[in-house]
């Protein structure tokens, strides 16, 4: 298979299944905490198909690949009915919030499962190491690499794509994740107009988005990066 080709499937790959994980992890929250709502609906799955927004899911990361920015997207939000919660403001609170810390759950399961693979592969260092050049755009010599390397790839892609829906949710824009937290700590005529500027959140995401989750993200990445090579 032609690398380049290989690349992009591996990145719509571990996206497709991120987006998955993370919505079902909404809904699975809602329905712990007593809203059945998105589990009648059938969203307590990793079926992408019942997550999948044409425009957050499918056109944005379609233009992050073609224009070489961060893969990066959003899925269909999951339905919540809050008078089924008892609480209403901690468990909407504690739903937002499962999304993006299932994110970087994958995230830590990917790099023990890339510490483990150096210790017990021959040449799983080097097949980790060459991976992470690889995916971070430093080029790597892929010549005599093991059997393991695409596992190693697909693994290391899994902590760059998750960490990045981590922080990026975590924005406080609609539609992501963060603006449904802050809603409930705004005053209410702040909140309104906060509201009103959520009708042009899209517009923002693409204009601001980068500016406010790389200091972020690039320490949090050299933290995992550490990890995975130290350890």
């Amino acid at each position: 298979m032609n690398l380049e080709v290989m690349l992009v499937l591996f990145q719509i790959v571990v996206l497709v299944f991120a987006f998955s994980v993370h919505e079902s992890a909404h809904a699975w929250a809602a329905m712990q905490l007593g809203d059945p709502t998105a589990y009648m609906m059938g969203r307590v799955t990793l079926n992408p198909t019942k997550h999948i927004d044409p425009w957050g899911s499918v056109v944005m990361p379609a233009i992050a690949l073609f224009s070489g920015f961060p893969l990066l997207g959003w899925a269909k939000p999951c339905p919540v009915t809050l008078r089924n919660f008892k609480h209403v403001k901690r468990d909407d609170i504690l739903t937002t919030m499962a999304g993006p810390a299932s994110n970087l759950l994958i995230a830590t399961v990917a790099a023990v499962l890339l510490i483990v693979l150096r210790h017990v592969n021959f040449m799983g260092d080097d097949a980790v190491r060459a991976a992470m050049d690889l995916a971070n755009g430093f080029g790597a010599d892929l010549t005599g690499l093991p059997k393991a390397f695409p596992i190693a790839l697909l693994l290391y892609y899994s902590i760059l794509t998750n960490l990045l829906l981590f922080v990026f949710n975590l924005i406080p824009i609609p539609p992501l994740d963060g603006s449904r937290v802050l809603r409930y700590f705004l005053p209410y005529n702040v909140e309104k107009v906060y509201d009103q500027i959520g009708n042009y959140g899209i517009i923002l995401v693409f204009f601001v988005a980068g500016r406010l989750m790389m200091p972020i993200y690039h320490p949090l990445l050299a933290v995992f990066d550490s990890l995975v090579l130290a350890l």
